[in-house]
């Protein structure tokens, strides 16, 4: 009896012990996240920050002069510094988007799926990681300028240096067409786990060739012969060639999946934005058809804000249902910027397949039929002397024409919108009541950098010729 006690008292404390750690073990989350999971989320947190009307984290939006604050107007009038929006942007791209595709990539790379199908999968998967790196770290390049690139993403590197501006930009390239040259559009990818092209190879390397040539385009005036290699290459590859092929996010119809917008404009019970004067003024005076698409009128009439003003939410045109809906797509590319890139590569003699006019109208019809206009709206509008390319042209140097229809063409499109204003130097914007800053030319580096970077920090403030909101980037050279 007693060598039965015994036994079973052992029994028990090991039973007893495992039960235990059971105990403290969270049953509810996973031991290891698959990669997959990790490319979701941080597709997301990309495309998220992009979009994004979060006065915290993006300002093109207002930087651009589509929008105008109501009541707290800091950021229409280019304040970057008390809301430590630079920061913000940096920890977002750096931390949230970048370090996340990283990881996801090695995870894939280390993992044996079940299957020899599935496993075939991987080299897709980590073609469509370095694609979205390559976006995420252009979209830096374009913000700050110099940043840190090669030593960016070395968690044993706690200070890294900045890379020179350019010659980020033409490696990312260079990766760019790697990746597109690897990717197999015979086989799926991440499927479901994608929420932009939901796994499709062939719709990556349309928008991976579009990303390509928008990269080449953007370094046109500062290396003309290089640019033109790379856009007509672009165009050989295979690029967007219809709105059904934009590259959009796709959000849901609840939090925390909401469109940015929607979460900001609806969600948060705030009516903090109105139209923009410079744009309203702007569409009231073309006829645009894209008004009552955009905004609501305010008695009848289309009423924007003045730029830097505070402007009373009642009084002024807020956005319109389909802007703020929560399903609204994030978009990082579409048709309609295409054409306008084309119609630019057109001015500039590179082989675009058609005319500059041709791309310049198919660009404003694209717009038009993107946002719900229908093609007799299109058609109106580009009868107009007033948006007409030939007339125009006649009488204005092509970067005014192009850069003017293109920008409204961006609306909801901040960091775009923002480039091709610094690109094109049209529209001429207002100058904001209480402005801080001449035109942001690019966000200025974090302040936490000057602390915890100083050295680097300092080495590439000097190299893009000072730490500024009006420094110019290694691309905008007018």
């Amino acid at each position: 009896m007693k060598k039965i006690f015994l036994i079973m008292t052992a029994i028990c404390i090991a039973s007893c012990s495992s039960n235990l750690e059971d105990l403290n073990r969270n049953t509810k989350d996973p031991a290891a996240v698959s990669g997959e999971s990790l490319f979701t989320g941080a597709q997301k947190a990309l495309v998220d920050q992009v979009v994004h009307i979060n006065v915290n984290e993006n300002n093109t939006k207002l930087w651009s002069q589509f929008l105008q604050e109501t009541t707290y107007t800091d950021e229409s009038n280019y304040d970057q510094v008390t809301r430590t929006i630079p920061e913000n942007l940096w920890s977002a791209m750096y931390r949230d988007a970048l370090k996340d595709l990283d990881e996801a990539g090695k995870i894939i790379t280390e993992t044996t799926y079940l299957t020899d199908e599935i496993n075939a999968l991987k080299p897709n998967k980590l073609n469509i990681i370095e694609i979205l790196k390559v976006y995420a770290y252009s979209h830096l390049a374009e913000t700050f300028g110099d940043v840190p690139y090669s030593e960016s993403l070395n968690i044993e590197i706690l200070s890294p240096k900045y890379d020179d501006g350019i010659t980020i930009y033409k490696d990312l390239i260079s990766r760019l067409t790697t990746a597109i040259s690897n990717l197999d559009d015979s086989k799926d990818s991440f499927g479901s786990n994608d929420n932009i092209y939901k796994g499709d190879v062939a719709s990556w390397i349309k928008f991976a060739n579009s990303l390509k040539l928008r990269m080449g385009m953007l370094l046109a005036d500062a290396d003309d012969t290089y640019a033109k290699t790379t856009v007509e290459s672009a165009i050989a590859g295979g690029i967007i060639t219809s709105s059904a092929e934009n590259t959009n996010m796709q959000y849901g119809s609840s939090a925390p999946n909401t469109h940015p917008v929607h979460t900001e404009a609806i969600l948060s019970g705030r009516d903090d934005f109105v139209a923009g004067a410079t744009l309203i003024d702007l569409m009231n005076t073309l006829n645009d058809p894209r008004r009552p698409l955009w905004f609501q009128t305010v008695g009848g009439d289309y009423i924007g804000g003045e730029i830097g003003s505070p402007s009373t939410y009642s009084s002024h045109s807020p956005m319109s249902e389909q802007v703020v809906a929560a399903t609204a797509p994030g978009v990082i590319f579409s048709y309609s910027e295409m054409q306008f890139l084309l119609a630019e590569g057109a001015e500039r003699g590179y082989a675009t397949g058609d005319t500059a006019a041709n791309h310049y109208n198919a660009a404003i019809t694209a717009s038009i039929d993107e946002w719900g206009g229908s093609a007799a709206d299109a058609a109106t509008y580009l009868a107009q002397p007033s948006v007409d390319y030939a007339t125009l042209i006649g009488t204005q140097p092509w970067r005014q024409v192009i850069g003017t229809q293109k920008w409204i063409s961006l609306f909801n499109r901040g960091p775009e919108a923002w480039t091709s204003i610094r690109v094109f130097d049209f529209p001429i914007l207002a100058t904001p009541t209480e402005a801080v800053s001449g035109f942001p030319n690019r966000y200025t580096y974090p302040i936490v950098e000057q602390t915890i970077n100083a050295t680097n920090y300092n080495a590439a403030a000097s190299a893009i010729g000072g730490d500024l909101a009006e420094t110019k980037l290694f691309w905008d050279k007018f």
